[in-house]
């Protein structure tokens, strides 16, 4: 449906989610985040869906949180202060379970992707631009220092990088976003949609049991110490070689054929 604050189609198993609040920039209002959050964790729980494409509707990916919404909840007797925790828990907790997903998620960027919005970008596994695109983690500028955003930039980019963007409120676009790693590429606005299907395609065609057990052991891993990381992925490989269908992927490779993958 039109009205629907979050679209969803699902073929040929990738699942494509758009945020449709155009009106306010997909900003992540209380019910956004809670339509994410559901239908990501329903996503996830799917064995037919290989990746996970997010985008947003109208002139922009997302403008970050709804600040309307947001200053709503000063009228508290509290002044806000119970909502504004459980507001920032909630986001933290979508965040969060992005990378837990097994599939790969990849962001289709375009119009603007600023503070919380830009977290979503750097949260996701993967994210393609569009040319003109505007990044920022720019709540500096109204007096609310990005913190939470901060998290996902910092495991995206460089930390001098990151420091001087939450700092100054400055926006940089897709060709720095892609030369910081903020994004995997930037491509012409009329190509977006099709090159970021094109992402999606690829991964989706690799053995599924193969992705999502590396997609798990690409995010353990960078939490470990080199030792731990590598006696971690090595039990990780002899896993994925177990797997009937990795064997049969060899002998196909060998053989000089097409996998016959189940």
């Amino acid at each position: 449906m039109e009205d629907e604050i979050l679209k969803v189609d699902v073929t040929d198993g990738i699942a494509r989610l758009v945020m449709n609040r155009p009106a306010k920039l997909n900003a992540l209002s209380d019910a956004m985040l809670a339509a994410l959050t559901e239908r990501l964790t329903a996503l996830g729980a799917d064995p037919d869906v290989r990746v996970i494409i997010l985008a947003g509707a109208g002139k922009a990916f997302c403008a970050g949180h709804d600040l309307a919404e947001m200053q709503a909840g000063r009228s508290a007797p509290d002044g806000g202060a119970a909502y504004f925790n459980d507001l920032f828990a909630r986001c933290g907790a979508l965040m969060q379970l992005i990378p837990t997903l097994p599939q790969p998620v990849i962001a289709e960027v375009h119009g603007i992707a600023t503070a919380a919005g830009c977290q979503l970008v750097a949260t996701c596994d993967l994210a393609v631009a569009a040319e003109g695109t505007r990044f920022g983690v720019n709540g500096v500028n109204i007096g609310l220092f990005c913190s939470t955003p901060m998290v996902a930039l910092t495991r995206n980019i460089g930390r001098k990088a990151a420091f001087e963007l939450l700092t100054t409120g400055q926006f940089i676009d897709a060709a720095r976003a892609t030369e910081l790693g903020l994004i995997n590429r930037a491509v012409p606005h009329d190509a977006l949609q099709a090159e970021t299907r094109q992402l999606a395609q690829t991964i989706a065609a690799k053995l599924s049991a193969a992705v999502r057990i590396g997609k798990r052991a690409f995010y353990d891993q960078a939490q470990m110490t080199l030792a731990d990381a590598y006696a971690h992925t090595g039990r990780v490989m002899a896993e994925n070689m177990l797997l009937r269908d990795t064997d049969e992927g060899i002998n196909a490779f060998l053989e000089k054929r097409a996998p016959d993958w189940a």
